[in-house]
């Protein structure tokens, strides 16, 4: 017997151990994108991942293997015996072409041309990208020190803004002041705006198109943006040119600076942008029109976004309609321009919420005169300039880039956060690391240039991006080789490309035999990757099934998508030894059913005592019962521990044998030995419902000299009846008369002292009263003051009527 159970033991390890070694390699098939890309030649292999490599040696493939399995990972091709020097795994590289190093000129240096100013390195590079390979660079940018700035100052001239003009005419000489302070180049233009000049923007009657404002004869004629003053670094003549500007007037509240921004942007010329910093600032009391509000004025057409400037004024805006946020925030950030929106205090949420849309913007309140323009500016630009955002140009189709910042401090982000650093000072470096990811190649396969900025800059990172698509072994190919069936295909990297109407492992079929663009594709159940379902050849579009080292173990179907081996099983047992495995689902003999034919249809097993399946409380399955109601369980589901009345029906069996007492104490060892009793100390020790898996009934019982006991009752898994019972009994305890006695006499002497005490208090308590009733009655006694009634003096008084006191 033992050497059977060891032999057992050995058969069970070799088992498991073939399972585990066929479930693992399934899921390294799952897993392994290099064979699920079902390669043909090497340069799709290469494509299907980073870590894909292709093995060109002839000799490698084993028979029943198809091309595709020649790519693979490098790992598992070196194990499968490709050597190392046959597999071709071509690598990505940069180059870095222009690494100009960031300037580092002090204010009051020598003079130095904008474009010779480096804030940004590198300038240029290379990078060829392997598919799924990603290529990563270092890019610094540090902010220099004096750098050249143009601000354009943009200004509603509605006639609500005429105080607000007064003090923008001696701008230029102080802006000139304050700016001197951040550079020593500091050019400044001037512009104006008001409305599209049709109706119902503006009154189109002769007199109001003379003088839109009523009794100001110094209002001049409505017009869409003028350009007062082209750049320049004369803050006298910025003074003298704006002094020379009058107000205007329109009838709705919405001003066209929209249109204004637009021609700004664009007219670069007319403007006199340099390549610096660009600062727009849009002053305004007022709210904006956008696409689609030209409609009121029949203006249909989309604002084309080119330069129309002609004498410095706008000519199109009765033509054209108003430009969309998202035209405006791509002509501005092509022109590297970054807006401050000075506005009231009225119309900041609105264009605050405008700024959110806008990088690279800024918004101030505007006091209501502007006197408080210099500062807002001020303010403006440096919020802006301490915030360094980086954006790329359109990216080819499958390709990826990842931004990681290191600002100052050392912090470190990632994300849409790794775009960008804030709290930068002049001359403070900060470094990103940016990621260049492709995935597959690009058709036609030529190199594609990306450009990688700071928003609000002009200096950029130029990157030509060259594409791996083929391997080496690709110009090494052969045409119209021998091997590839007399000639009708390419020999390259040990395998054939087939000739156009040619398909095969080894071009031996016509794509007219099949009736198809791509042999494999009939080989392929419902679509999907698997050629032959991995389990054979496809041949001319049709699947020839491998061969099985056990020759009653067989692939079948159109897709060898069937076999009699990989049914489910059932005591180590194929379909549970009860039925055969054909197209991996068994087939169960009569009586058997179940996945691995392991249910038995038998239900004698189920039969209860009252010749009722189940009694009548349950369910058949599989040769055994499933308890349908919950209080009954077993075998047959005839047992009920928790039954009403169980308590009773144990009672006196339990009395008996635990404490010797009670009505069966003469027949219990006949009658009470059906069930295990366990004996426990107290009542905590007696198992609870949740400590079981079998349902727990909790009892107790009151003897004859009324003392109770407490006992559980429950039927364990195995059907076993299980009593736990407390062996002592809880019975009540006499009286103590000592106690009593002395605590009835304790109480008698305390009620008698307190009753005196009582009557004492009240006693004092009358006693004072009467004794200051007889003072107050003393106090009011006046007899011992007055004559006496019955007394008579001896002695007369007689008056003289006549003596008068003379």
């Amino acid at each position: 017997m033992e050497e059977l159970s060891a032999k057992m033991d050995v058969k069970l390890l070799l088992i498991s151990t073939l399972l585990g070694v066929f479930c693992y390699s399934n899921a390294q098939r799952e897993g392994n994108e290099c064979i699920n890309a079902n390669a043909r030649f090497c340069g799709e292999c290469i494509q299907a991942g980073a870590n894909c490599g292709w093995c060109k040696d002839p000799d490698f493939l084993k028979q029943g293997e198809t091309v595709s399995t020649r790519c693979d990972e490098l790992p598992s091709l070196i194990k499968r015996g490709c050597q190392e020097a046959m597999i071709e795994n071509p690598r990505g590289q940069q180059r870095v072409l222009k690494n100009k190093p960031v300037t580092n000129r002090k204010k009051g240096a020598e003079e130095l041309r904008p474009e010779d100013i480096t804030q940004i390195q590198p300038q240029k590079l290379s990078l060829t990208l392997r598919s799924g390979e990603p290529q990563s660079f270092k890019l610094k940018f540090k902010r220099a020190e004096d750098y050249p700035i143009d601000l354009y100052y943009l200004m509603d001239l509605s006639y609500s803004m005429k105080d607000d003009l007064e003090n923008v005419k001696n701008l230029g000489t102080s802006l000139m002041l304050e700016m001197s302070k951040i550079t020593s180049d500091f050019r400044i233009g001037f512009g104006s705006f008001v409305e599209k000049t049709v109706m119902p923007y503006i009154s189109t009657t002769p007199a109001k198109l003379l003088n839109p404002c009523t009794g100001d004869q110094n209002c001049t004629s409505p017009f869409s943006y003028k350009n007062v003053l082209k750049l320049t670094n004369d803050g006298k003549k910025f003074n003298t040119l704006v002094g020379q500007q009058h107000i205007s007037g329109n009838l709705d509240s919405p001003e066209g600076g929209f249109d204004a921004i637009m021609q700004v942007a664009v007219c670069g010329d007319q403007i006199g942008w340099r390549n610096v910093t660009r600062l727009l600032v849009f002053s305004t009391d007022a709210g904006f029109h956008f696409a689609g509000d030209g409609k009121l004025g029949g203006i249909v057409l989309p604002n084309d976004g080119k330069c129309h400037l002609e004498n410095n004024v706008y000519t199109m805006s009765h033509y054209y309609d108003y430009p969309s946020i998202a035209h405006l925030v791509q002509k501005l950030s092509d022109n590297n321009i970054q807006t401050i929106f000075a506005v009231t205090e009225e119309f900041q949420p609105v264009y605050q919420e405008l700024k959110n849309l806008i990088p690279k913007s800024a918004v101030g309140t505007l006091s209501a005169n502007s006197s408080n323009v210099i500062n807002l500016i001020i303010d403006a630009y440096n919020s802006l300039s301490s915030e360094v955002i980086l954006e790329n140009s359109k990216l080819p189709e499958g390709v990826t880039i990842a931004y990681t910042s290191r600002c100052k401090n050392g912090v470190i982000s990632e994300g849409e956060n790794g775009r960008k650093c804030s709290n930068i000072s002049i001359g403070d470096e900060v470094y990103f690391t940016i990621s260049v990811t492709s995935k597959g190649c690009p058709k036609p396969n030529k190199p594609e240039t990306i450009k990688i900025k700071p928003l609000g800059f002009t200096e950029e990172v130029e990157i030509t991006l060259h594409f791996i698509c083929e391997c080496e072994c690709h110009k090494e190919g052969v045409q119209n080789s021998q091997l590839c069936h007399y000639g009708n295909g390419t020999y390259e990297c040990g395998a054939c490309k087939c000739n156009e109407g040619r398909v095969g492992r080894q071009c031996e079929c016509s794509s007219n035999d099949v009736a198809t663009e791509d042999m494999d594709r009939t080989c392929r159940k419902d679509n999907g990757t698997d050629i032959c379902s991995n389990n054979g050849d496809c041949v001319c579009g049709t699947c020839e099934c491998k061969k099985r080292d056990n020759p009653e173990e067989r692939y079948s179907g159109k897709y060898c998508e069937c076999d009699n081996f990989n049914c489910d099983r059932s005591g180590n047992k194929l379909c549970g030894g009860h039925g055969r495995c054909e197209c991996r689902v068994c087939i169960c003999d009569p009586n058997w059913t179940g996945s691995a034919c392991d249910c038995s249809l038998d239900n004698s097993m189920c039969m209860a005592s009252n010749k009722q399946i189940c009694n009548g409380r349950g369910i058949c399955e599989c040769g055994t019962c499933k308890c349908t109601d919950p209080k009954f369980q077993g075998p047959t589901c005839e047992t009920c521990p928790t039954c009403p009345g169980v308590c009773t029906e144990h009672k006196e069996c339990v009395q008996c044998r635990a404490f010797d007492t009670g009505e069966m104490k003469e027949k219990c060892e006949q009658q009470c030995g059906y069930f295990k009793m366990i004996k426990v100390k107290d009542r905590d020790k007696l198992p609870q419902p949740n400590d079981a898996s079998y349902p727990v009934v909790h009892c107790k019982g009151r003897d004859a000299n009324d003392c109770w006991f407490y006992y559980t009752y429950a039927v364990n898994n195995d059907t076993e009846k299980v009593v736990h019972v407390v062996d002592m009994l809880d019975c009540p305890a006499g009286p103590d008369i000592i106690p009593i006695v002395a605590g009835v006499v304790a109480g008698i002497v305390l009620i008698g002292l307190a009753l005196l005490l009582i009557w004492k208090l009240l006693m004092i308590i009358h006693d004072r009263r009467e004794f200051a009733k007889f003072e107050k009655e003393k106090m009011n006694a006046k007899w011992d003051t007055g004559e006496n009634p019955i007394y008579k003096s001896a002695v007369t008084t007689v008056v003289n009527p006549k003596y008068e006191e003379k």
